[in-house]
């Protein structure tokens, strides 16, 4: 659809140069200019549909604060079953 409303700007455009009248001349160029912005607007809210992330993978703050205890409990766990290094 973006590149429909960069044609159709186009086309406007071509119209702007070719007609005789003002009053045309003028409705022609502000139809190109509403019709580019549109245009860019779209091809703009494409990309950014695109990169966006997925809602549903969102983490609650309920799991997130069961993953770090988790990930707090492994550290306790490791650093208890490593050997200490005391300086003599």
């Amino acid at each position: 659809m973006p590149w429909v409303y960069l044609l159709l700007a186009a086309a406007a455009f071509v119209l702007a140069l070719k007609t005789n009248s003002p009053a045309i001349l003028a409705v022609s160029l502000l139809a190109a200019l509403g019709l580019m912005i549109a245009g860019v607007m779209s091809l703009l809210a494409r990309r950014l549909d695109n990169t966006s992330r997925d809602v549903s993978v969102i983490i609650d703050p309920v799991e997130l604060r069961r993953l770090r205890e988790q990930a707090e409990a492994r550290k306790l766990a490791a650093a208890a079953t490593q050997p200490e290094n005391t300086p003599r």
